[in-house]
């Protein structure tokens, strides 16, 4: 379908889209182009040509672009390619302002580009199946939901100086809640819009960051459920969960396993497990919803009106947290 596709950005997920339009479009020309605009030392996976700059794109005709840059630059990144009618998906966070998405917002209005933002964990088997049972009340009235997620930064990346890279440094859009603003998307995205009660923020002494490693979110929905959000660099063992207490029951949702848990009267049973699960299908699934997007067909893909709410939470937290 295409026959030129571009990343811009050669950081770890840059490389996993390369991989995967590569995989997806194995005729395409892949253009590669750095954040910065560099030329690279060192060889780029999965690329046919290195680009110094967004017009050097936009000039060669390509028909699709993953914005892949640290999040801050974004907006800068993604705007040339939206005026210029070339379907951009963005990364998550779709923008570190609530400014710069009010922008791309405006260009994608102004222009009618076909934009996703890439939160990923919607194409997650389990996820799609817990999403249909809150929909079907399966927990009943729901009065509390708990989301935590915890992984020790310096295992991300083990090659690289854990401090050097993109999460720890505040000018890139690091920090704990940009970095691991999925769980903050996916709460939105079952339980609807969230109201800030209450946030505390922490750098702890472990890693040394300016930025926060840890945070403590207390957050309500419309229905007066109360969601208690945990987000952290911190433990050594990593782990994703999500649980749903409701007048019927209690959903416990695994996202490292990709398993669903019920509980009731009547016991607790396994209503969902795929534990041998391939993370990068998320990422192919994602790729190939935007192109229905892209053909104005049926697609589930996350758009910048549904991701601004998630940076404009963010705002929120760290204008308004206890420390």
């Amino acid at each position: 379908m295409f026959s030129k596709v571009a990343v811009i950005g050669l950081g770890n997920i840059a490389t996993r889209h390369r991989k995967n339009l590569k995989t997806l479009f194995p005729n395409a020309t892949l253009f590669a182009m750095s954040a910065s605009g560099r030329i690279p030392d060192e060889p780029i996976s999965d690329c046919d040509y290195i680009a110094a700059d967004i017009t050097e794109l936009i000039v060669a005709n390509v028909e699709l672009v993953i914005v892949a840059s640290p999040a801050t630059f974004h907006a800068k990144h993604a705007i040339p390619f939206i005026e210029s009618g070339i379907p951009t998906l963005i990364e998550k966070p779709v923008t570190t302002s609530s400014n710069d998405a009010i922008t791309i917002q405006s260009a994608i209005d102004k222009h009618g580009t076909p934009v996703a933002v890439g939160y990923c964990l919607h194409y997650l088997s389990s996820a799609k199946i817990i999403k249909s049972m809150l929909e079907d009340g399966v927990v009943g009235q729901l009065y509390n939901s708990f989301i935590e997620i915890g992984q020790y930064l310096p295992d991300w990346r083990p090659s690289k100086d854990y401090r050097q890279c993109v999460s720890a440094n505040e000018n890139l859009g690091g920090g704990a809640l940009f970095e691991l603003s999925h769980e903050l998307d996916y709460a939105q995205w079952l339980l609807g819009p969230l109201e800030l009660q209450h946030a505390i923020l922490r750098s702890s002494d472990q890693l040394g960051l300016q930025v926060e490693d840890i945070a403590d979110i207390t957050v309500s929905t419309s229905l007066g459920c109360i969601v208690s959000i945990h987000l952290d660099f911190i433990q050594r063992k990593a782990r994703r969960q999500c649980s749903f207490i409701g007048s019927k029951g209690r959903l416990d949702w695994d996202l490292i396993e990709n398993k669903i848990e019920f509980s009731n009267t009547e016991g607790t049973r396994i209503l969902y497990c795929d534990s041998q699960w391939d993370k990068n299908q998320m990422y192919i699934e994602m790729i190939t919803d935007f192109v229905e997007m892209i053909k104005n067909q049926s697609n589930s893909c996350t758009q910048v009106s549904d991701a601004a709410p998630t940076v404009e939470l963010i705002e929120k937290i760290k204008a308004n947290h206890n420390k």
